[in-house]
């Protein structure tokens, strides 16, 4: 499919120069054939309000603009549905386009049904001349995100991409049958792509999962299989090797809750990534910069409880070299006992305990919210077997001498996927920006049959739908 492919001619590209002051030179030479538009001239903010009949929308980077329900469903996990004032949300039709509050990092989003959104994002209706296929693909392309944020600095001052914005970067302007027969052409290459890192996830699930046996079996029996056992008094646990403790978790851990009064360190990630749970620095900052005060603060070696997610096991000891925030709805602690955090986030994370975190959680909000929160009383009072420390310690270091392999093999399969990320971003950029000529590729091409498994690999979970719960 991408065999042969050919820049256009040198003689048939034109340069793009600066024609005035607002406009931001990002597309470097377009072919003579192709025109510059102004993009306000090819979309107009769509002003109705929301309808009687129209169904809660989500914007993310990762599906697009969907119903809720639908995030609900690809995501595997529930959405705070609004009930008041939905009259005062912006009104979507199919094949809009939406300026979210994550545009400036991954562009906009192409809308795949009717129904309502929050009244602060702005819709585009775009006009007869905007082939809606070519521009979804050029509105994600990542050369012109970057024109995007050049027209600010959106983190620094906290603000959100919008209007003003969209109109200062100018677009390219393909015939119709070419935009057409770029959709086309990256349509199979997107359909082949997600193909091959749905594959590769599948890999890395299969050997995450490899892993957590593994790790589930040395937290609830040891690594000696042949250890006499006692039962443990508690029926969820059933049988512990004899030598180890059953202790409630509030005589392991303290909850702390030391606020940020400037929201200048840095905002701290705890989220689910292939079956693993990664605590890390955050990729951006919320676009209110002001929101960050009041945040909680971890320092090294403290652990942390994602209480509506304690369930999905994603619960970690700070295992960075400095201190930051998260959400205040978190729950932070500091160990009590002499107990190795980094093992009592694996123990958290075993099946069996995430199961019965799900028992002791309560129901969060009313109607179709199914948010379920893990309460500190409930937290402090399950009981969980322990072994002693040096026992922890030993666990965790022949754990991690067992799994090199298995984690060699991890980092392989993602850097497989990430070299495919990068030959996508900038194969898609090169097409729709007019440095590859398609055409002759794309009318070669069969129609792409409807699959209905198939759904686009989503790179990032934490959605704009996640956001919009919180607000």
């Amino acid at each position: 499919m991408i065999e042969g492919l050919q820049p256009y001619p040198a003689s048939a590209m034109k340069p793009m120069v600066r024609t005035n002051s607002t406009n931001i030179p990002w597309l470097g030479s377009i072919p003579s054939h192709w025109r510059v538009v102004r993009s306000n001239g090819l979309f107009a903010p769509r002003t109705e309000r929301a309808r009687p009949d129209d169904e809660q929308l989500a914007a993310t980077q990762a599906y697009g603009v969907i119903p809720q329900a639908e995030f609900e469903r690809r995501a595997g996990r529930k959405v705070v549905r609004i009930t008041q004032h939905l009259d005062k949300r912006a009104h979507v039709e199919p094949d809009d386009f939406v300026i979210s509050m994550r545009s400036f990092q991954g562009g906009l989003e192409r809308a795949w049904a009717r129904g309502c959104i929050r009244s602060s994002y702005v819709v585009l209706r775009p006009s007869t001349e905007a082939g809606v296929g070519y521009f979804a693909h050029l509105f994600k392309c990542r050369d012109y995100i970057l024109a995007l944020q050049a027209t600010s600095n959106f983190i620094r001052d906290g603000q959100d991409l919008n209007m003003n914005n969209f109109r200062l970067v100018d677009l390219p302007l393909p015939p119709m049958d070419e935009q057409a027969a770029i959709a086309r052409f990256l349509d199979h290459v997107n359909r082949k792509i997600d193909g091959f890192i749905r594959a590769k996830r599948k890999l890395i699930t299969l050997l995450g999962e490899q892993k957590q046996a593994i790790i589930h079996s040395a937290v609830t029996r040891g690594l000696d299989p042949n250890a006499p056992l006692k039962p443990s008094g508690i029926p969820w646990l059933g049988d512990i090797p004899r030598h180890w403790e059953v202790k409630r978790i509030k005589h392991l851990l303290k909850e702390v809750d030391n606020r940020s009064t400037t929201g200048a360190e840095p905002l701290l990630s705890m989220r689910m990534h292939h079956g693993l749970v990664v605590f890390a620095e955050h990729f951006t900052r919320p676009p209110q910069a002001a929101s960050l005060v009041g945040f909680k603060i971890v320092k090294p070696g403290q652990f942390v409880v994602n209480r509506m997610q304690a369930g999905n096991g994603v619960i970690y000891s700070s295992n960075l070299a400095f201190a930051g925030l998260v959400s205040p709805d978190y729950a932070v602690f500091d160990p009590i006992a002499d107990v190795n955090v980094v093992y009592l986030g694996e123990l958290f994370r075993s099946p069996t305990v995430r199961t019965k975190f799900r028992s002791e959680s309560k129901g969060l909000g009313t109607g179709t919210s199914g948010f379920l929160r893990l309460y500190n009383d409930r937290f402090g009072a399950i009981h969980i077997s322990l072994p002693p420390r040096r026992e922890q310690d030993s666990i965790l270091r022949i754990l991690g001498e067992e799994h090199a392999d298995l984690n060699t093999a991890i980092a392989r399969t993602e850097r497989e996927i990430a070299l495919m990320q990068e030959y996508r971003t900038r194969l898609t950029a090169d097409v729709v920006t007019g440095k590859l000529d398609v055409r002759a590729a794309a009318a070669s091409l069969p129609d792409l049959p409807a699959d209905p498994t198939f759904e686009p690999t989503a790179d990032e979970f934490s959605e704009e739908a996640e956001l919009e719960d919180m607000t």
